[in-house]
């Protein structure tokens, strides 16, 4: 889903958003919550978070290891896949953040959401 400014979304499900404190140091007093099928205005789009160096290499010797991974000498295929399982622990980073766009919303009852994961959004 491609989100812009202006445009109209619903919040597809419950959001906790924190503890309210009041009184004593530390006594809870509340849980504030924004419920499912809130809707609002999209404000700002925050972009993906863009793809580190390390990142780029490990897709460019993946993809030449499989394009012509069976055409090289040994040697070479041995040192590019040496070179992919270095790169593997920030490819492995980059993919458990995914392509993370986060977005500023102003929901109707006047909150305003900063931040916000654009998977928990959905177009009107």
């Amino acid at each position: 889903m491609t989100l812009e400014e202006g445009r109209r979304v619903r919040l597809a499900e419950d959001l906790g958003i924190g503890e309210t404190v009041a009184g004593e140091p530390g006594a809870v007093v509340g849980f504030l919550s924004l419920g499912a099928g809130i809707e609002g205005t999209v404000e700002r789009v925050d972009g993906e978070l863009p793809e580190s160096d390390e990142v780029r290499e490990y897709q460019r010797l993946k993809a030449l290891l499989e394009d012509y991974g069976h055409t090289m000498p040994e040697a070479s295929r041995t040192r590019l896949e040496t070179e992919i399982a270095a790169l593997e622990p920030e490819w492995a980073a980059h993919r458990e953040r995914g392509n993370r766009v986060t977005v500023r919303v102003r929901w109707d009852n006047g909150f305003v959401l900063d931040g916000a994961h654009q998977d928990i959004l959905t177009p009107l």
